[in-house]
């Protein structure tokens, strides 16, 4: 508090001396100041703690964390597991909807007690052609619960299915993951997934990862991880 007044106590000097000061110079060092100290004081809110080896992660979402797709141990949560060193827990649940989802977050918390989850949804909402605002009020709901418990959250964009994106092979994220990141200073792991569904080679049939398609969405979501300061293994 004293190093506040001591900077500010010029702009609230009187008499002649200040009269000699232009007031927009004493203005804008003022607030200056002020967006300094917040800058300071906040940091950067979608940064993560990061987690040492060992950790308990959990993998939340549908058939692409389950691994459908690819032979068992060739998921995206086993292999994200060997290049993190982190003990990652694969709840993924094929034909899972965000609003099923939902319900059961809070008993896969309970279970699994982990100190980050990783959350990849909305697939199965887009192909069933659920209204976006509904899925995106769905995630909210899942990162409040998980936040709530005390637990670090991120993001796993999932690519919408479009004409434009059938036409010339390059699915885009739903915007709907930007938005929700946004909002609620997550991590976002952004594209990963649908660069992997964007390439043929890399698919098992039109909506799954094969072996290697899982291991690139693995080896996306631990730089992106780095990134964000969660994660500190090579």
């Amino acid at each position: 508090m004293s190093r506040l007044h001591a900077a500010v106590r010029p702009a609230l000097r009187t008499g002649a001396a200040a009269r000699h000061v232009p007031l927009q110079r004493l203005l804008l060092g003022t607030v200056l100041l002020l967006a300094l100290l917040l800058a300071t004081a906040c940091g950067d809110a979608t940064q993560g703690k990061a987690l040492p080896p060992g950790s308990t992660v959990l993998a939340f979402g549908n058939s692409i964390t389950y691994g459908t797709g690819a032979r068992p141990g060739e998921d995206y949560p086993t292999q994200l597991a060997a290049l993190s060193g982190w003990q990652v827990a694969n709840a993924g649940i094929p034909g899972d909807t965000s609003a099923a989802a939902r319900e059961r977050i809070e008993a896969a918390l309970a279970a699994i007690r982990p100190a980050l989850v990783i959350v990849e949804l909305g697939g199965n909402d887009f192909l069933r052609r659920r209204p976006a605002a509904a899925v995106k009020e769905d995630l909210r709901a899942i990162v409040s619960a998980i936040r709530r418990s005390g637990t670090q959250v991120v993001l796993v964009a999932v690519p919408k299915f479009s004409l434009l994106g059938a036409i010339s092979g390059r699915l885009p994220d739903s915007e709907i993951y930007a938005e929700l990141a946004s909002e609620e200073k997550l991590p976002l792991v952004a594209e990963a997934l649908a660069e992997v569904l964007s390439d043929p080679e890399l698919k098992a049939d039109p909506i799954h990862p094969n072996a290697d398609g899982y291991r690139q969405l693995a080896a996306a979501i631990a730089a992106q991880l780095r990134q964000a300061g969660l994660l500190t293994a090579p």
